[in-house]
């Protein structure tokens, strides 16, 4: 009678925080050095253009944002965090959605977004992407901001 030995469980892989070291692909033609920083633009600009995101990052976030761009500069990775290792990545997104959508279907539009530019255009795998909805934007926002103030 013969005994079989059991297949052993493949543990998953972890995601090692690399911060300070951008991503090396060595190949026969030469290596390709891809920073932290590359990863978490790609992400953030996915991320946007994800249908119901009004914008990403928290309050304090958003402030220094408003300052930055208005001083004419824009950061791409406002509300983005990233952990890198060699062939993996997993990344955190604060988003203020847009009302009334689902904030569910835009949180899984952000998640899809960010994995597909992520592993397509950096060429790592996303392990995970995680989604904070910090703030819900209402159209009345809108029309309170440009309302002009009743004393000048």
């Amino acid at each position: 009678m013969a005994t079989s030995t059991p297949t052993p469980t493949p543990t998953p892989a972890t995601v090692t925080s690399t911060t300070s070291s951008p991503t090396n692909v060595q190949t026969a033609l030469g290596k390709t050095v891809i920073n932290d920083g590359v990863v978490a633009k790609v992400a953030g600009i996915a991320a946007r253009e994800a249908r119901g995101v009004f914008a990403l990052g928290g309050g304090a976030a958003r402030a220094f944002g408003a300052i930055r761009e208005a001083v004419g500069g824009v950061d791409q990775t406002q509300g983005i965090s990233v952990e890198v290792g060699e062939t993996q990545v997993a990344v955190d997104v604060t988003i203020v959605a847009e009302y009334p959508l689902s904030l569910q279907d835009v949180a899984d539009g952000v998640r899809s977004g960010v994995i597909q530019a992520v592993e397509t255009i950096v060429g790592l795998q996303v392990t995970e992407v995680n989604v904070t909805v910090n703030d819900v934007h209402l159209p009345s926002d809108d029309v309170a901001e440009t309302t002009e103030a009743r004393v000048q």
